[in-house]
This record gives structure tokens, sequence and C-alpha cells, in this order.
């Protein structure tokens, strides 16, 4: 073992010890602790030992020579270990210890072979040179210009992210965070963070109020001072709207709540608060307290649907009877009643609504909707929220649909979309689909892009979760009454043995599950204890719906929980079916995760740059060890991602029952256990069944489903879109 040491900077009972990074064997960017073996030179000559060394640093590489402080202790499964209280990273001087360095992956551009081509032509100047006298990198064997511009500007970038790391590390924030703020504000994060914090809320995605609150107190902000009043006012307000769908909420809520949080009196907050409605951030009315960008998203659109269904079309009245009779003979089926009805009242309206539960006959309506429009010869647009309800759309009408986002053509260099009031897009007819997942944000963005001429449609199921992001925009209108709605109820999309469909409606109705024996398309897979539901859900997913539904495990079966942490959360589900399914192979790791090729992912953002967005569902192409990245295949579309950008990514395995909204999957394995409690609501497992295609396998306790059926108490979101629109 490397010898003991106490040196003047260490604490009673505490020893130092050195060595060479030799393999980084665990890392947690968020939090910086890490595991690694270390080299050191042995008592005898020629002799090299390896210790394991446990703590947190802002950064570390393999190669790097590093000095720690801390205690010797005995692991019951991984034997000694050095606990180190503090680690300093020192860069290495020796050539072998630079050529591991520089082979770790930390700078693009350099893996293993060119690691050893620069060291063999540098030596012990390497890094040096690479820092001062780049350009003579092109006389390695290998390195061009585009190569050597490629290492220094990651050298520069890689010494700056340290800078920043050591900084913030000492304020609690962790690597895969510091990167991001690196990224926003360059060489001027730490005097950005030193100044105000709180502007992290704003500007760097994943930093919440209670890290930049942190930060705060530790860098000398008061307690009391009226910079963190105002941002704890701002974080209350936004807070309600995220987590729970407010638009708005009362002043006196608001003080209340924002005391809570902060412990500070009302005197200041009540000051602090003035100084919001004064700058614009908040807008009073009456009673009610909006983040300005809500109050003008409802008033606009509200606004703008009266707008709508005032304003004459571009084109001449339909005669419905007649395009009734041409559709049917076109699509070669007959219309029930209230199917006839909808489409009527979709015909004559400026403004409808199409709402009802799965296999009531929307579809049917949105394709001969698209036919009669089409031949009309008018310019039709269909939309959805996600990629996969609207090519859901494209399917079954032959007409081209895009999301929401690639409609109004988001433009990443002007930070907005290229369609709006002032540029709308050219459109008769705009046929909107899953209408109950979109949050009052964008509909107002949707609104805006609509010329007052056109004729819109909006279709979806008010008895789905309501939209993850503020507002409850389907039940709104339907509410008002100020926009014609048509409700359909009858089932048509049945088959002999289907019982997805008719449990979805038994499940809204407040009804049990119906199951039969043999073969059938919904089954209910009776596990009481958490362990064997999850041993059940890999057997079922990785064995038994394959062999007997021949369905792709990585591909058609999605597995669906209403939460992310627990044993039964989406977490703990994806680590456990990637062992399964994916278990080998190289990889790159964010935290505790790694991605492989092969993988099924998720977006956790929108990424306008990348053209891709929240709740996007990807497949990983391959795995660039030596630059450190990745290639996700989002419908069929590469898109590269960094090593500092992994963080907008999750295995996808499993995912939420709110992250599924929008989609329809093959087979899906929903898990509902007491553990769900606080979110076992009606709603939610109407929503997970209607997600499955072909497949639905409930597993979990009976008790767990019987509460959810029962619960039938959807939480009221404080909206007023409702109000504004019964003005008409």
């Amino acid at each position: 073992m490397p010898a003991n040491t106490r040196e003047a900077g260490t604490q009673p009972g505490e020893e130092s010890v050195s060595g060479t990074v030799e393999s980084v064997v665990f890392r947690n960017d968020e939090t910086g602790y890490t595991v690694c073996t270390v080299r050191t030179p042995g008592r005898a000559r020629d002799r090299v030992e390896t210790f394991t060394l446990v703590g947190s640093c802002a950064a570390l590489w393999e190669g790097e020579e590093l000095h720690a402080e801390g205690q010797w202790s005995l692991h019951p499964s991984h034997g000694r270990q050095f606990q180190a209280r503090a680690i300093t990273c020192i860069t290495p001087t020796s050539p072998e210890g630079i050529r591991r360095y520089l082979a770790s992956g930390m700078i693009k551009g350099i893996g293993p072979t060119f690691a050893q081509r620069i060291v063999d032509k540098f030596g012990e100047r390497t890094l040096d040179i690479i820092d001062k006298e780049s350009g003579r990198l092109r006389e390695v064997e290998g390195i061009g210009e585009g190569r050597r511009t490629l290492i220094k500007e990651s050298w520069n970038e890689q010494r700056g992210v340290r800078e920043i790391m050591i900084f913030l590390q000492a304020h609690g924030i962790g690597t895969a965070k510091a990167a991001r703020i690196y990224r926003q504000y360059g060489s001027d994060a730490i005097a950005v963070v030193k100044r105000n914090p709180y502007r992290l809320c704003e500007d760097v995605w994943g930093i919440g109020f209670k890290t930049a609150d942190a930060i705060a107190l530790r860098v000398g902000i008061p307690h009391d001072s009226e910079v963190r009043a105002r941002a704890g006012l701002i974080h209350t307000l936004q807070s309600e709207a995220e987590e729970d769908g407010h638009c708005f909420t009362t002043d006196a809520d608001l003080l209340l709540h924002a005391q809570e949080l902060l412990g500070i009196t009302v005197e200041i907050l009540s000051d602090a608060l003035a100084k919001e409605f004064e700058r614009g951030a908040l807008v009073k009315e009456e009673n009610r307290v909006y983040l300005r960008d809500l109050f003008r998203a409802e008033t606009r659109a509200a606004a703008k649907l009266l707008r709508l269904l005032e304003a004459p079309r571009t084109f001449a009245p339909i005669d419905t009877p007649r395009a009734l009779a041409w559709a049917e003979q076109k699509m070669r089926l007959s219309l029930a009643p209230l199917q006839r009805e909808a489409l009527a009242n979709a015909l004559r309206s400026k403004v409808s609504i199409i709402t009802g539960g799965p296999g009531v006959g929307k579809t049917t309506i949105i394709r001969a909707l698209t036919e009669i429009f089409a031949a009309r010869r008018l310019e039709i647009r269909l939309a959805a929220p996600t990629g996969r309800a609207a090519k859901r759309m494209s399917d079954a009408t032959g007409h081209e649909a895009q999301t929401l986002h690639r409609l109004l053509k988001f433009n990443p260099s002007l930070g907005r979309f290229e369609h709006d009031a002032e540029n709308p897009m050219a459109a008769d007819c705009l046929i909107l689909d899953e209408t109950s997942m979109i949050d009052v944000r964008l509909l107002d963005q949707f609104l805006e892009a609509l010329p007052d001429s056109a004729t819109l449609i909006l279709v979806g199921d008010t008895d789905q979760l309501p939209s993850v992001g503020p507002g409850n925009v389907l039940r709104d209108l339907i509410a008002s009454g100020a926009i014609p709605c048509c409700r359909l109820d009858t089932i048509f999309r049945q088959d002999a043995s289907g019982l997805i469909v008719r449990n979805a409606h038994r499940v809204n109705n407040g009804e049990p599950f119906e199951t039969r024996p043999g073969d059938a398309d919904f089954y209910f897979v009776e596990t009481g204890e958490p362990e064997k539901i999850i041993a059940r859900t890999v057997e079922l997913m990785t064995q038994r719906i394959p062999l007997k539904f021949k369905f792709d495990p990585l591909t058609d079966v999605q597995v669906l929980s209403p939460m992310r942490k627990n044993l039964l959360g989406t977490e703990n589900l994806n680590d456990v079916i990637q062992a399964a399914l994916n278990p080998s192979g190289p990889s790159l790791a964010r935290g505790c995760t790694h991605f492989r090729a092969r993988d099924r992912v998720m977006q956790l953002r929108n990424n306008y740059d990348k053209e891709v967005f929240n709740g996007d569902i990807g497949f990983v192409q391959a795995v660039d060890t030596e630059n450190r990245a990745l290639v996700v295949l989002f419908d069929g579309r590469p898109v590269r991602y960094e090593q500092s950008e992994l963080d907008e990514l999750v295995l996808a395995y499993a995912c939420s029952i709110h992250k599924s909204q929008g989609s329809e999957y093959p087979a899906v394995i929903v898990l509902l256990h007491t553990q769900h409690y606080k979110l076992l609501q009606r709603n939610l497992l109407y929503t997970a069944i209607t997600r499955g295609k072909r497949l639905v396998l409930v597993v979990g306790s009976t008790r767990a489903v019987t509460i959810a059926i029962k619960s039938n108490q959807v939480r009221e979101r404080r909206t007023t879109l409702r109000d504004r629109l019964r003005v008409r």
C-alpha cells in the first residue's frame, strides 16, 4: 500500500496520499462524487501499487496526479479504501501521465492513438505546446488544421470549465451544472454568479431556485435582501405554474407561500412585490397575480379566438349534406349520427371542438374533413403537440402533419417562432389533434400565427391528463360555451378480442377492468410486492411478450409508471431494464447512467438548435468514445450530443405516464402500486391504458387499481381563459 504521511493541511486523525489516477471507476457529474483507482510508486524499486480512492472533486481525469487528505476505511464489499475529505488535482508532468491524461477523452480530437503520437513528439512539453504553441500540433502525423483547431478549442474550454467547476463546487454545484453555466456565460461565469446567482434560474436550464438560493447565501447575499425576496416571489409563481398548472395565484397566497419558502417578513416581501409589478415581471388583475408571459398568453389567446369566431372565411360556405354524402362514398363507410353531427359542426363553424375517448371515431372525422377540404383545393394544415401524434395523423389521412414547433418554424438565431402575428402562416383550414396536451403558452403562440380568416378544428380527449404546462386549455374552451363543441361517446374501434378500448371507457366510468381467459389484448397481472413487480415486468418485456406477441422489446414495448422516484419509479426501472436488454458495449456516462448503442432515450427539454423537443423518443445509433459524443436517431434523423449535453437525455425503456401523453405504442406495461398513492387517479390510469395500441398489461396490486379507478377528484387549475371567452 502507499506510504501514509501527515502534512500541515491535514486535520487531526487524518493522513494524506498522492498518486496518479489509473482509472475512474464511477463518477456522479451532479455531485462530483468519484470512485477512482490511484497508482503510486511502491516501497520496492520498480514496483507499482494501486488503491481505491473515494471522495468528491470538481473534475478528475485519468492520468492526472492528485493529492488527497482523509482516512483509510474498510468497505464490507470492496475492501480497503481511502475516504478523501479533500482532493487536489495536479496536471501530470511525466510523459506517461500526460499520455493517459490526453487519452482519457477530455480533449475532443484526441483519443488513445493521437495521445501517443503527440507525447512521442513533444514529451514533457506536450501540454505547454497545446496551450501556447498549438500550431505545432500539425507536426504530428494525422493532425491537420481542422483537428488542431478542435483540440485547441476543446483545451481552452476544459481549462475554463475547470476553473468554474472549482469555484462552483465550493458552493455546492456539481460538474454537469457547472458546464451549463460555463456554456451560458463563458469567462464571465464567476462574476455573474457572485453578482446575482438568481440569474441562473432564468438563464440556465436545469438550475432551479433552491440551487441558486444556496449559492446566493454562500457568496454573501443577505437572507432578507431585496434581490432574494424578488427572486423568491418569481420562483413561487413559477413553481405553482409548473407543478400545479396554475396560471395565477392570489396576492395573499403568493405572500404566504413566499414567506414560508424564504423566511422573510411580509413587509419586505410586499415591497419586493410592488417592485416586480413596477418592473413588469408580474401583473396584477383584481386580486390575481400572474407571471407576465402567462397573463399575456391567456388574454391574447382569448382575444384571438374571439376574432377567429367573428372573422369571415376565405372560401365560400360548404354544402354540408352534400359534403357528408360525398365523404361517406369516398371513404366507403357510413358515419354514425354523432359523427355526422360533429363533421357538420366543423364544416359550418369557424372554430369548433371535437372531443371523446378512444375508439369513438375522432380520427375518422379528421380524415373526412381533410378529404372534403382537399376536394375544395383549400390550404390544409394538420398539427399535433408531439411527433408521434403528428405521424398518426399523417398515416390516417395521407396528408402531411407536423408538430406545432415545426409548423410554427422556430428560428434559433432569432430565438422565436418565424410565424407570428406579423408573419402568419398560409392556411385556410387547420386541424389540431391532442389538444388536451397543449398548455396556454403554446396555445397563444399557435393562435398568434393563424390568419383571422382560418378555420380551426380542435380535437382532443378531455378525460386524459391535462397539459404538463400551465392552463387547462381544452376543458376551458369547452366550458366557456363560446366555441361549438360535439362530444362523441359511441365506441367503434373494437375487434372481437379487443379489451383495451373497452377497459379505457370502463375506467373512465369508474368501473373495474374486464378480463377474459385466453388470448386478448388486455391483461391484469396481480403482483403485490414492489420487487416482484419489477421482476415480472422485466420477464414480460424481455421474454413473454416477444415470444407470444412477436414484439421487439427495444422498440415496441413501453413501460409506464406514475412516478420518477422510488423503487417503482422510471429512474430505477430504466437501470434494471437496460441491464436486462442492453447491458454491455461502449458507453458514455452521465452520473449513474451509461448510454449505449441501441438504448431508447428521451429528450428532456426543447432544443430548437437540434430540432428535438421535450418528450421526443430516439434510439442511440452510435457512441463516439474518442470524442465523447452520441448520435441519436429521432424518427430516422441523426442528432449529435456532446458529453456536456447528455443531461438533456434520459433512458426511456420506462417513462412517466405524463410524458407518454400524445404517444401510442404497440405494447405498454403499466405499473400500479400503493407506492404511487399520491398520484393514483382515474385520469392517470385512463391515459396510461389509452397509450397501448395492440397490447396493454397492467402489473400491480388490485388495491392500487381500485384506488385509481375510484379517485376522480381532478384538481382544479387557476385559469381565466374560460371567463375571458364568456364575454362574447
